[in-house]
């Protein structure tokens, strides 16, 4: 984590949890994952600071984007994960330790909707 700057410094800080949430958001893009959604944790959630929930159209391209967004966390920022199903493909879950990635087949995300049970109270997205 960066160290902070003094209030009205007009220095922007960034964790090193926005960090991560940035490179995933962008490999999730570069490998055309479907309905990304990013949620908040903190102050919430003691699990980590952010959820990603993404989509892939199949068994092979959700082992495919959870493979790739590995390699690129630990090549751009030296972050190892642990992921579990992988194969066959159906759900991956990534853990960063700060920033939790759920990659889903669309059936499987539908009957799981992790989203209703993260995402706040009124934000319009299901």
């Amino acid at each position: 984590m960066t160290a902070p700057h003094a209030p009205g410094s007009g220095v922007h800080t960034t964790s090193k949890s926005d960090d991560i949430l940035a490179r995933i958001m962008s490999s999730l893009s570069d490998d055309k994952a479907e309905d990304v959604v990013s949620i908040d944790l903190r102050g919430r959630s003691e699990i980590a600071d952010h959820m990603v929930i993404g989509t892939g159209r199949s068994s092979r391209q959700v082992a495919a984007m959870a493979e790739k967004l590995t390699e690129r966390l630990k090549q751009d920022l030296s972050v190892s994960c642990k992921v579990e199903g992988k194969f066959p493909g159906d759900w991956v879950l990534i853990d960063t330790g700060d920033v939790i990635v759920h990659l889903f087949r669309p059936e499987v995300r539908d009957f799981y909707q992790l989203e209703k049970m993260w995402m706040p109270t009124g934000s319009g997205q299901a």
